[in-house]
């Protein structure tokens, strides 16, 4: 088959490359359909339970996007009249943010007091330089005590506040996330300039979603670019021929082109994780073209002609480079069992790019090496005969190889045991972002990110303001409050026992819960009536007041102490309140929270699918039982190992770990092919025993695949400097397991054959 399409690729050489540069234009045209997906998510199914929860409790109140800005003025003192006044007008500004509906800070705060027999409402703050230092005092006080503020928008210590502007995105337009975050971006500018006494530090869900976005471009114009020059000079390096590296560079640009184009064509968008299937395809795409490459070559130093080598080179690779290739896309399709959706997309951009790349480089390369000058054609460094010498060292050492090997393996497999799955969004950042050191120093010194979000409900219209709901409500708040990391709890009990007290003329023991249902409905109502517009309580009150919204907000908590957390407020509930309150929690937090263990568990059987179709699709293209068998050791063995090492020096692992297994397996599966497949021609067509065998497929392929080995740890290690955590860690976790592939391949592999088929 090689050979006929080696032939018929020379006879009309012209007509392949114009006719492949005609559909290459054609399907890289559907780039302009791309678009980036900008909801944080978009990490989770349309049936990921947490999401559903979290759908329902914005559906019941009000969605929970928003711009945070946080106050630090250096005197370290919030309490002027300068900040004051600072933190008003950032209040007022932050109702013209696009798409805005409400605005909380201190100076709006709805302050409640009685004055004799009346009963007031109105901000804590007004006019904020016309205030006396005993107004001053008075605002600070009431402030720092009232727990509605501390530790969400203002710190314990009066040293730190924020402003939080709610957003409610209509979702019609592709730029309403710029524009937000463009506004928000440019008055924090404008309040530096007004304000030289003041930090201002900007945050918020809107801002995260916007920097990933920019995470996603950044690493497409900054890591392609980078990645593109790298190929190029290895190739030259490797290949010791300009024109060979010139059509390598063709083939990787044309394969990324086709496989962009196609996914703008089929609707798939780009997050921060397909984002990276550029430079995924740039690096898988050139393996192909190495080994037909560097066949090629080796037949002309040998006296053959450019046309008989490139026929060798098609007849001896066009099997073993359709296997890896095969191998390589299942991988990455079984990758659309992740609970993530961004891998789906990631796996399937890069499925169409291997695609493409085999192709090209069994058409189009050979087409173009048939027209193109070769210049001169220099060998590669690596005689036979350190080929024969390397592989005599494997014979006298065998069974120490084999054991120590597996001792490594066992050993360094037991890391796994140590890793833990840990996702935090903000973390999945790096420091070069504004918003990530923004939210840290919130984080260390105002408030956290996570957050837990119940629908605690009465079972009835207005049963809210049940005496046995409210003292059920309270005592979870008082709970909550005693658990590891909640910095603070947001609870309907708070406004209830806030209003008694003003009901009783400011009496400090009347801070408590109303007895009666009656004189709480009638609190509650005759504060709705007092507050003003956009800062009602619809965003804790469901409209029939049969629910209310439980907020938790923690801080330096790991997925699994949320989940763990989570699980033990459900404990509770169930223990403690009526079935009705029973429910789960939910919030990005928690979501991130079980994303990765989701993630893990769905792609356990899809590494199990994966390896059982590369096992199948093995012994199917090598005829025999046993080899596919013996194939699964080198690419099994090195995952576990690097699992192993990760958990020993790192100990833990994200959103990226659960991909990892699949992506790899069909990755490291190609050089197995290509030794096995020079291995079983020499026993069989050239009648060699397992010894020679190993000697011929190491002299044969050796340089491909140490050659390919190098290129993809290049390629991959490129990830690494991406702002992006879930891309670098997948980057780096690949380039571990990838390399500790080549050394099983070299050394494991040819010892296994030797053992087990030397009849």
């Amino acid at each position: 088959m090689g050979k006929v399409l080696g032939k018929i690729l020379l006879l009309y050489r012209w007509w392949v490359i114009v006719l492949t540069l005609l559909l290459v234009s054609l399907a890289g045209s559907g780039i302009r359909n791309l678009q980036f997906n900008d909801d944080t998510r978009v990490w989770f199914g349309k049936d990921n339970p947490q999401l559903l929860a979290f759908e329902e409790l914005e559906h019941t109140y009000t969605k929970s996007d928003n711009v945070y800005i946080a106050v630090e003025p250096k005197n370290g003192d919030v309490f002027t009249q300068t900040t004051l006044a600072a933190i008003e007008d950032i209040t007022r500004r932050g109702w013209q943010v696009p798409h805005s509906n409400r605005v909380d800070s201190i100076t709006n705060f709805q302050y409640t007091h009685a004055d004799n027999d009346l009963f007031i409402v109105n901000d804590l703050v007004e006019n904020a330089f016309s205030l006396t230092k005993d107004d001053l005092g008075r605002i600070r006080r009431i402030a720092l005590s009232e727990p509605s503020l501390v530790d969400r928008l203002l710190s314990p210590n009066g040293d730190v506040a924020a402003i939080n502007i709610n957003i409610l995105r209509p979702a019609k337009s592709t730029d309403e996330l710029a524009r937000i975050s463009t506004y928000s971006e440019k008055m924090v500018v404008e309040l530096r300039q007004l304000y030289p006494g003041i930090n201002f530090y900007l945050s918020g869900g809107i801002i995260f979603d916007d920097a990933f976005v920019d995470a996603t471009r950044g690493d497409i114009n900054a890591l392609i670019p980078v990645m593109l020059i790298l190929m190029v000079l290895i190739s030259t390096i490797l290949l010791r021929s300009v024109f060979g590296a010139i059509v390598i560079f063709l083939v990787i640009s044309l394969s990324t082109v086709v496989a962009m184009g196609l996914a703008g064509y089929f609707g798939i968008y780009l997050n921060p994780a397909s984002g990276t299937a550029p430079v995924v395809i740039l690096t898988l795409a050139i393996a192909d073209s190495i080994h037909i490459l560097i066949t090629m070559f080796n037949k002309i130093r040998h006296g053959d002609t450019r046309h008989d080598a490139i026929i060798y080179s098609m007849t001896k690779n066009l099997r073993p480079v359709f296997i890896t290739s095969t191998t390589t896309v299942i991988g990455f399709l079984t990758m659309n069992f992740s609970d993530a959706p961004p891998f789906h997309d990631l796996g399937n951009i890069v499925a169409l790019g291997v695609t493409a790349a085999f192709i090209l480089s069994v058409t189009f390369l050979p087409a173009m090496m048939s027209v193109l000058p070769l210049g001169n054609v220099k060998d590669h460094g690596i005689d036979n005969l350190t080929y024969q010498y390397f592989a005599n060292v494997i014979f006298a050492n065998k069974r120490p190889i084999l054991w120590s090997t597996l001792g490594a393996g066992i050993i360094c497999s037991t890391g796994i045991a140590q890793i833990e799955l840990d996702d935090n969004f903000i973390q999945y950042l790096d420091e070069r972002f504004d918003v990530r050191r923004a939210s840290d120093f919130i984080q260390d010194r105002l408030t956290g990110f996570d957050y837990i979000d119940y629908s605690l409900k009465a079972g009835e219209s207005d049963g809210i303001n049940s005496p046995d709901y409210l003292a059920t409500l309270e005592s979870f708040a008082q709970w909550y409050r005693q658990q590891p990391g909640v910095v603070h709890v947001n609870t309907f009990t708070d406004i209830v026992k806030q209003l008694n007290k003003n009901m009783h003329n400011d009496e400090p023991d009347q801070y408590r819960l109303p007895t009666r249902q009656d004189l709480s409905a009638q609190y509650l109502l005759l504060y709705e009536m007092s507050l003003p517009y956009g800062l009602d309580l619809n965003n804790r009150i469901n409209v029939d007041k049969s629910a209310t919204r439980f907020s938790v907000i923690l801080k330096y908590r790991s997925s699994k102490q949320l989940r763990e957390t989570d699980e033990r407020a459900r404990q509770w509930l169930k223990a403690n309140a009526p079935p009705a309150m029973f429910t789960h929690g939910s919030g990005l937090s928690i979501m991130f929270a079980h994303i990765s263990k989701r993630n893990i568990d769905s792609m356990l059987l899809a590494s199990l699918l994966a390896l059982l179709l590369i096992s199948l699709s093995l012994m199917i293209a090598f005829r025999s039982f046993k080899i596919g068998l013996i194939s699964l050791a080198p690419n099994i063995l090195p995952a576990f190992m690097m699992f192993g090492i990760w958990g020993i020096v790192v100990g833990q692992v994200g959103l990226a770990a659960a991909v990892v297994v699949t992506l790899t397996l069909g990755i490291v599966v190609d050089d197995t092919v290509h030794f096995l497949s020079n291995y079983l021609h020499a026993r069989r067509f050239h009648k060699m025993d397992a010894y020679n065998g190993v000697r011929y497929a190491l002299s044969s392929v050796g340089t491909a695949l140490w050659s390919t080995t190098v290129i993809l740890v290049v390629g991959f290690s490129v990830l690494i400097f991406s702002g992006y955590k879930v891309n670098s860690e997948m980057g780096l976790l690949t380039m571990i397991t990838i390399s500790l592939a080549l050394i099983l391949d070299f050394v494991f592999l040819p010892v296994l054959l030797i053992l087990t088929d030397n009849k």
